[in-house]
């Protein structure tokens, strides 16, 4: 019987060499995927790359989709660079990775504008500030308050160009579009996450509905209900933004692979206030039955559900 002869050591002199090039070489093709001139400090303290500067594949879907919004806010805040230095507001901010990303890609090269997280966990607020004074981000400011406390804070100015929440939870996104129409913000970014309300009213007035109506099978069963809740939400907000005067795209922000929670609404300020978004959002509302539920938060004055609630 043959012996099998052993394989040579990986640990010898030759070994050792090979195995430290072959990690520079995945370490090297790792920090390719970063944008240049990208704080590795940064993206270290944001847990995006390790101690030792690798990216592992959690943190590679993190960075994907924070570079593939940013590609989408990037041109907004070109646009708005030109009249100065953009102020832009970041709701239910986190850990800040987005904001902390915009800061040092774009507004630390620019020199001038600010951005303001705003975030209801008190902890996060705290590092995110410690990291902002450690790494020199001095226009970086972080607010321990609520999406609909922050339209009444002082610490914000009277005007913000640029809205934006990412996975900001059920009615945090309706309350980032009024904080938006509020400060006439002249571009909203926003990435809807669970919504519970809408679900909650159709749940209220299913069986009536199903009497009323043969539409009521799409909110029938409980998944449905919750599937279809959100989808009419997200239209509601795109039309009570072009009835407001806004351009608005909804396109997806990365596979969904990555995020079943993936679009993505973009809305340009342009003042053209569209009367038949208005009408058509009013619409939905009555053949839903939630003009008096959720007629006040999409801008219809009680005398519109009112006469809603007569027709």
């Amino acid at each position: 019987m043959t012996q099998k002869k052993p394989s040579p050591a990986p640990h010898g002199p030759g070994g050792a060499a090979r195995k430290k090039e072959s990690q520079a070489n995945a370490q090297a093709a790792e920090l390719s995927e970063l944008r240049p001139g990208q704080s590795i400090e940064l993206l270290k303290e944001l847990h995006i790359l390790t101690r030792e500067g690798r990216l592992n594949q959690d943190s590679r879907r993190k960075l994907k989709q924070v570079y593939h919004l940013f590609n989408f806010i990037e041109p907004l805040l070109a646009e708005l660079s030109a009249d100065g230095g953009p102020t832009l507001a970041d709701h239910g901010a986190g850990k800040s990775y987005l904001g902390f990303i915009l800061y040092d890609l774009y507004f630390k090269a620019l020199g001038q504008g600010h951005i303001y997280g705003v975030e209801t966990r008190a902890e996060l607020v705290e590092k995110s500030r410690l990291l902002a004074q450690r790494l020199g981000f001095g226009r970086m400011s972080f607010l321990n308050l609520s999406v609909a406390e922050s339209s009444e804070a002082d610490e914000l100015p009277a005007q913000i160009d640029v809205v934006t929440a990412l996975h900001a939870c059920d009615t945090a996104t309706d309350d980032a579009i009024a904080f938006g129409l509020q400060k006439k913000a002249r571009a909203m970014v926003l990435v809807p996450c669970c919504q519970a309300e809408m679900a909650a009213c159709l749940r209220q007035g299913k069986a009536l509905q199903l009497a009323r109506t043969p539409l009521a099978e799409l909110w029938r069963h409980p998944l449905h209900t919750r599937e279809l809740g959100s989808q009419v939400t997200n239209v509601l907000r795109c039309l009570y933004l072009e009835a407001s005067g806004y351009q608005v795209t909804v396109t997806e922000l990365v596979g969904w692979e990555h995020s079943m929670k993936n679009e993505l609404i973009i809305a340009r300020y342009t003042g053209q206030k569209k009367r038949s978004a208005a009408e058509r959002l009013r619409a939905i509302l009555v053949e839903f039955g939630l003009e008096s539920a959720l007629g006040p938060r999409f801008g219809l004055a009680t005398a519109d559900v009112a006469e809603g609630a007569a027709g």
